[in-house]
């Protein structure tokens, strides 16, 4: 079971690369909760998921995620990434860049029911992203 849920996974993070927003959201539950607490935006359910990553896919169109590590049991699953793009469009609390690049570490944390994501919670730090893309100075200099 936890092989099978570390394979869906991989094909979650898959689907997410293709900047396929249907695809993206078959993966979720009609009443799934997604969240990002980062940004600190959560969608319900899969139509409000499918919006949000149209719109984000748009703002950043070569997004990707790189698979770290992947851990899974019983119905919850774990995915460390690195998140890596460049912002040309408007999104939720960061305004375009002019396709400056960034690379991010993160973490999902997923649950499953009947095969789906019922709960998605995202973590990464903010502050990374806006130093790389200049939004935010540097503190650690």
């Amino acid at each position: 079971m936890a092989r099978d849920m570390e394979m869906m996974i991989r094909d979650w993070v898959e689907a997410e690369n293709s900047q396929d927003a249907d695809e993206f959201a078959s993966f979720y539950t009609d009443d799934c909760v997604w969240e990002d607490v980062s940004l600190g935006l959560v969608n319900r359910g899969r139509k409000q998921v499918k919006a949000y990553f149209k719109s984000m896919f748009a703002a950043f169109p070569d997004l990707k995620f790189d698979v770290q590590s992947v851990f899974a049991t019983g119905d919850w699953g774990v995915c460390e990434w690195v998140m890596t793009g460049s912002q040309t469009g408007r999104f939720p609390g960061v305004p375009a860049t002019g396709g400056k690049r960034f690379s991010v570490r993160g973490v999902s944390v997923i649950q499953l029911r009947n095969g789906k994501i019922s709960r998605n919670s995202d973590y990464w730090n903010m502050a990374t992203l806006l130093q790389q893309v200049g939004l935010m100075a540097d503190v650690s200099t």
